[in-house]
């Protein structure tokens, strides 16, 4: 059986599934290996525009690293050289990713959701960094991306206790974009999706690569970088068509070129 399944849903979206369900989809090797081909298969086809990360099966959409395999001394296949924890917390990706977590989010499985663009959270889920109640770190980025999402007392304080928050408080501080029943996340995921590749790709990159920055560099350095972004744009054949779809007043016809 493979550990994450890859398929294409619809023009320009692709469904990234971790298939381990029961083990609560946790990391293993398989796994790292799987999600870092699966980024690389994402990248590099242009016609993949989007694409959905989710978990197989009802329980979790990621129960973090396998404890299994950790004290089998086994951690270091968890990640990858490229992409990291899973190979995929540190991979580079220039199109948009969307978590659908139709259950928990813990330990890696947050650092995975923390990784993603955008979320759907089935509604009850918890969301957490349980690491320091097993004397161990986020260390999969989710001890610095968590407070650029959430206030500063509240993940701060869900790094020192451990302790989860709901899907739905996550939602209210703005974590999340939707917290919906579990039967529908990978539904409205889908709809989230088809609401992004309707538009240009390459803009949506360019826009994307420039905002995913915000955090990371000055002003003056972001003004550089949107400039440089907007040019990249300007020179592609979408850029001609975007205008003369709308004279024209129909459907613009993204080549992504």
């Amino acid at each position: 059986m493979d550990a994450v399944l890859f398929e294409m849903v619809e023009p320009h979206i692709a469904l990234v599934t971790i298939n381990r369900p029961e083990a609560r989809n946790a990391v293993n090797g398989a796994v790292a290996q799987g999600l870092e081909a699966a980024v690389e298969r994402v990248e590099n086809d242009p016609e993949i525009w989007a694409a959905i990360l989710t978990g197989a099966g009802p329980h979790a959409f990621c129960a973090g690293a396998d404890l299994k395999e950790v004290s089998a001394g086994n951690s270091a296949s968890l990640a990858t050289e490229r992409g990291g924890f899973a190979g995929f917390v540190r991979a580079r990706r220039s199109k948009l990713w969307i978590a659908a977590a139709q259950n928990h989010a813990l330990a890696g499985g947050l650092e995975l959701l923390l990784s993603c663009d955008l979320a759907v959270v089935a509604a009850g889920a918890n969301l957490g960094l349980p690491e320091v109640k097993r004397s161990l770190v986020a260390g999969a980025g989710g001890v610095f991306r968590l407070p650029r999402h959430l206030p500063r007392a509240i993940a701060l304080q869900m790094v020192a206790t451990g302790e989860p928050i709901s899907a739905e408080r996550a939602a209210s501080f703005g974590l999340v974009n939707a917290v919906v029943p579990a039967a529908e996340v990978r539904a409205t995921a889908l709809d989230l999706a088809r609401r992004v590749v309707v538009n240009a790709p390459i803009a949506v990159r360019e826009a994307l690569g420039v905002a995913r920055q915000a955090y990371d560099l000055a002003e003056p350095a972001l003004w550089e970088v949107s400039q440089a972004a907007s040019l990249r744009t300007r020179a592609t054949e979408d850029f001609k068509e975007g205008p003369r779809a709308f004279v024209e007043k129909r459907a613009p016809k993204w080549v992504g070129r």
